[in-house]
């Protein structure tokens, strides 16, 4: 594969060839990630500054940011250290003063001498009724004055650069912006009205008002429609390289189905029933499935695994479900083992916990093909696990498990296809953006007989009305969950500790009715205490998130989020809904500190209006932003420059559109179009996208 065109060569070469960049600023620059001419490009103006000039500062609305020729009068230096240096001046009209702080008196009388013509633009005040322009922006003599652009960009300071460093830097960089081929279809920028990759840049540096900020400006949406399409481009490619990868046909024939819908006592929703069919035609096809399976809390993802999973056996091979947790695989196995039993399949639970004997003769029967549908953690990866054949891989919870894990456990079965669930409801352009290489399936309905959740706000200042309610329903034979937010005491975030709160139940309600799990416990103990209030033994369960994702306990209707301030909109989502699974109805109390910040009570009463986890998701992410909602760390979400999930969510779209459309009539990128899109690739430096073209 050839490497970089040299046409791009100018944009990638070191930031210090700038005009105006020595070492030092170059070194700070590069702290924020801006080491080119390239980069540098993309970092735009976030305001503008009108300097066009004026004949007086009379007449306009102070304060007011001003350009104003003037003569300069006498100079009046300060009586005592920590006063104003103060210079008088005329414009055309009306006087006003010059102001400066600790400036040196011979640096001032030469750059403003009595009698001088200056050019002067800044911020102008009423002081004492007196017009004063402290620290002027720019000073310039009559003859430098075209140097002052009417507009002048500002830029946000970036590792204590200066935002006019900035500027002339941007500009220098503008100079060496090439004229490239149009990548983008022709037909979508006639019907957008978008203007070329460079005019684009250069309009986007040279913003004549506050709108050409704004994302919508259509020279910045150009920009960040460049970026969204590059990164687009990358996932078609990894997906078209991943569906070249031979599949198996897998083909069911619907038997084992059939007994396990016969023993269910409600119908599956019209949502699991498309998603079953895409997973069949999927399975069926020889190419390698690759899909997502989302579904709002409740929405009943486990089922749809299981018919998934029983394809696979229905067509002669086996089935794994990885959980992230031991917790959540116990559950899948006492969630599924009864269904699986219906249908006469064997169903078996592989975590680290297994050893010696038990551990080896389990491997063995996997290895015989006796097990046909295995369940577990990533104990699963490990070498030594041999399927006789593995037809497909379910991963619960996929932002548990990186990409190499998702690899590691297709390669245990020749072409296996996956299957991927996720409980996070994602906002579409999340989801397009972390999940664009594969196949999306939505579950967008509530199983019948789901009850809906009351959710209420409760100041904490009301705890023992809280403690009183719970007393109650435990002797109706209730049960609660009562989630605190950090295990111990922290010196700088006053949040009840769980084991405090822990003992403050025990001796309100009694000493057997609360139970306590924490993620700090040894996997043996926090299994048991679950085990307790699976059971019904205990009453109560104290916890920490480590309950957030999956548990399972119809009993329990009562949710109690203390300090609920303190959590992400996704995070109470999740834990709402753990509750509202039996026939009672069911309450989420949402507990807080007062008084409330605007951003919390914004989350919360959202929270209390709505049980749909999509629009909370897109909530979220407008308050949030995407790098904090998954967690910019493992959420493998690029890091944009121009575009804005939150704001463009269609643009990304579109970008996904394009490119698979563009992948399927031109998948070597040859054709000119394809060429140009290569340039862009480049450009954008996504070399993982170009090292996959070659690929087949």
């Amino acid at each position: 594969m050839p490497g970089r065109p040299e046409i791009l060569f100018p944009l990638f070469a070191e930031i210090e060839t700038l005009e105006g960049i020595g070492p030092k600023t170059a070194k700070s620059l590069a702290g924020a990630g801006i080491e080119r001419p390239r980069d540098l490009l993309f970092h735009l103006p976030h305001a503008v500054i009108d300097r066009t000039r004026r004949n007086s500062i009379q007449g306009y609305p102070l304060p007011a940011t001003l350009t104003v020729e003037v003569t300069i009068g006498a100079h009046h230096p300060p009586r005592s250290r920590g006063r104003p240096y103060r210079i008088d001046a005329r414009d055309a009209l009306t006087d006003l003063q010059l102001v400066f702080f600790h400036a040196r008196g011979d640096y001032l009388q030469k750059l403003l001498p009595t009698g001088a013509r200056r050019l002067v633009s800044g911020k102008v005040e009423l002081f004492d009724s007196i017009a004063q322009m402290v620290h002027p922006d720019h000073i310039l003599s009559p003859g430098d004055a075209a140097e002052l652009p009417a507009q002048e960009p500002v830029y946000t300071r970036i590792g204590g650069v200066a935002p006019k460093t900035l500027a002339r830097a941007a500009a220098a960089a503008l100079t060496r912006v090439p004229d490239l081929p149009e990548w983008i279809d022709p037909q979508l920028i006639a019907r957008e009205g978008w203007p070329g990759w460079a005019a684009a840049l250069h309009a986007a540096h040279a913003p004549e008002t506050d709108a050409d900020c704004t994302a919508h400006a259509p020279a910045r949406t150009r920009l960040a429609y460049d970026e969204l399409l590059a990164h687009q481009l990358t996932l078609a490619l990894a997906r078209a390289t991943a569906r070249r990868k031979p599949g198996r046909e897998t083909r069911g024939d619907g038997h084992l189905r059939a007994r396990v819908l016969a023993a269910l006592d409600y119908a599956p929703t019209r949502a699991q029933t498309r998603a079953v069919a895409e997973i069949e035609g999927d399975m069926a096809s020889d190419r390698r499935m690759n899909r997502l399976l989302q579904g709002d809390v409740g929405a009943g993802k486990t089922l749809v695994a299981l018919l998934a999973l029983l394809i696979a056996v229905e067509g002669g091979g086996q089935g794994v479900l990885m959980a992230p947790t031991e917790i959540l695989a116990r559950q899948h196995l006492e969630g599924l083992a009864p269904l699986a039993e219906r249908a006469g399949v064997l169903i078996e639970l592989l975590t680290g916990r297994d050893k010696g004997r038990e551990r080896a003769a389990k491997l063995e029967a996997l290895k015989r093909g006796d097990i046909q549908i295995l369940i577990g953690t990533h104990a699963v990866f490990q070498k030594g696990v041999d399927f006789a054949d593995l037809r497909l891989a379910v991963i619960d919870e996929q932002h548990r498990f990186g990409v190499a894990q998702r690899a590691a456990l297709s390669a245990k079965g020749a072409g296996a296809d996956v299957l991927v669930m996720t409980a996070t409801p994602i906002p579409r352009s999340l989801s397009l953006a972390q999940y664009g290489d594969m196949d999306v399936s939505v579950l967008d309905e509530k199983p019948p007989g789901r009850q809906p959740v009351t959710t209420a706000l409760v100041s904490a200042a009301r705890l023992d009305e809280v403690v009183a309610h719970l007393a109650r329903a435990l002797d109706e034979g209730r049960q609660a969950y009562w989630v605190c937010p950090l295990v111990e005491e922290s010196e700088s975030v006053a949040l009840t500790a769980a084991t405090a709160r822990f003992e403050a139940l025990r001796a309100a309600l009694g000493e057997g009715r609360v139970g306590l799990v924490h993620g700090q416990m040894p996997p043996a103990d926090k299994d048991a205490a679950m085990a307790r209030f699976v059971a019904g033994d205990t009453g109560v369960l104290v916890a920490t998130t480590v309950i957030e994702v999956g548990v399972n306990v119809p009993n329990a209707s009562i949710m109690v989020i203390e300090r609920a301030e303190s959590f992400g909109l996704a995070q109470l989502h999740q834990l709402r809904g753990r509750v509202g699974r039996g026939a009672a109805a069911s309450t989420c109390l949402l507990v807080y500190e007062p008084p409330l910040g605007e951003a919390a009570a914004r989350r919360l009463k959202l929270l209390r209006d709505t049980e749909d986890g999509f629009r909370i998701a897109e909530e979220d992410l407008a308050i949030r932003g995407a790098g904090d909602l998954i967690g910019t760390a493992q959420s493998g979400l690029p890091r944009f420059r121009v575009a804005d999930l939150e704001r463009q969510a269609g643009l990304m779209a579109l970008a996904q559109r394009d490119a698979r459309a563009l992948l399927q009539g031109d998948p070597a990128l040859d054709s000119p179009r394809g060429h140009a899109a290569r340039t862009l690739l480049w450009l954008m430096e996504q070399d993982r996208a170009i090292r996959l073209i070659g690929v087949g």
